[in-house]
């Protein structure tokens, strides 16, 4: 049976990807702290900022029960940022949706987030582009 020991270079790949998660996770939270929010609060918060959502999907995003979902979107709703509304197309659910105040906090937690943001500006156009649909294609 052939070895599945990775070459040099995917090993070296994969522990640089695997320290880019742990930048940013450190960063994101660290930012989330500076808003009174926990990390958990800060993703539902910038993605009801992309759109409504109801919480199974908010779930399935997150990969976690809906049950914590319910929890992350009562405290969020207890600070004013988030809001539970009827969804128009079947009013059985409800959908999460940022209020404006929950808008700008997403704003300013997203413009706090400088790991990314400043390395990829020593990238030229084409290498962040290039990088972006190798990123796509790896999560394909």
């Amino acid at each position: 049976m052939p070895s599945r020991r990775a070459d040099p270079v995917t090993a070296e790949v994969v522990e640089l990807i695997g320290d880019v998660v742990a930048r940013y996770h450190m960063e994101y939270e660290d930012a989330a702290a500076r808003h009174q929010l926990t990390g958990a609060q800060a993703r539902v918060l910038t993605l009801l900022a992309l759109e409504p959502l109801p919480m199974r999907r908010i779930a399935r995003k997150l990969r976690c029960e809906p049950s914590n979902v319910t929890g992350i979107i009562d405290r969020l709703e207890g600070r004013g940022l988030v809001a539970r509304h009827p969804d128009p197309a079947d009013r059985r659910v409800k959908l999460a949706a940022p209020t404006e105040e929950g808008l700008r906090t997403a704003e300013r937690l997203r413009e706090s987030l400088d790991f990314a943001r400043e390395p990829l500006a020593g990238l030229t156009g084409e290498e962040r582009t290039a990088l972006r649909d190798l990123l796509r294609r790896m999560l394909a």
